[in-house]
């Protein structure tokens, strides 16, 4: 089936400009198509649409895939009130003795609060089975890093960094997967200052992966 998102603003991430009215055209799990809304619509007048507020982007990587995902535990809602909702990471971390089932649920709430902030890879070596399998199941890849990423770990990968530097691929040319986010916000200034917590979609493969409610 076809589907075509359509936002706002679309930036193809590849330095060409932002392109206002913008829309993918997704054909399952591949990009059929990027262009203007209007001429893509009138091309595929059967083609499902799915309107979203704000910018359309490419995915996001997030530098601190070991840190986040293998240094923190994200507890359970039902942990709320022991635990907080916050991750969990040092001498708190370490006074949980997790198992590596507790270490595969954390990383699969940590993978969801990555969607939801229009991540689409982490940087950095995973060792722990339980983990590797939550993040492969979320989605995400998972990419090579060299060097040590400065600043605290965050789960929002715009925080200090602009656009530009955490876009892990540029929007793709025809047949290649259809990964993007889309964020709340009306030019890529504000997204900066809003930060990737203003996401309201993420698309991996062409599957609507989180949307915000």
């Amino acid at each position: 089936m076809l589907t075509l998102h359509a936002a706002d603003v679309l930036v193809p991430g590849d330095g060409r400009p932002c392109l206002p009215g913008g829309a993918v055209l997704v054909d399952g799990h591949v990009v059929e198509a990027v262009g203007p809304y209007e001429e893509l619509v009138a091309e595929h007048p059967t083609a499902r649409v799915r309107r979203w507020p704000g910018l359309l982007t490419p995915g996001l990587l997030n530098h601190y895939g070991p840190e986040l995902l293998e240094q923190a535990y994200h507890p359970d809602p039902r942990e709320a009130d022991r635990l907080g909702t916050e991750p969990l990471t040092g001498d708190a971390l370490a006074g949980l003795a997790l198992s590596d089932a507790r270490w595969g649920a954390s990383a699969r709430r940590g993978a969801q609060r990555m969607l939801a902030h229009g991540t689409v890879a982490v940087a950095g070596g995973l060792w722990r089975p339980a983990v590797v399998n939550a993040v492969v199941r979320a989605g995400l890849t998972v990419e090579e890093r060299f060097d040590e990423p400065p600043g605290p770990p965050t789960l929002d990968p715009l925080a200090g960094r602009r656009l530009g530097d955490v876009i892990r691929l540029p929007l793709p040319p025809r047949g290649a997967d259809a990964t993007f986010a889309v964020f709340d916000a009306p030019d890529v200034a504000s997204l900066a200052e809003r930060g990737a917590a203003s996401c309201v979609a993420t698309v991996i493969g062409g599957r609507l992966v989180y949307r915000r409610r």
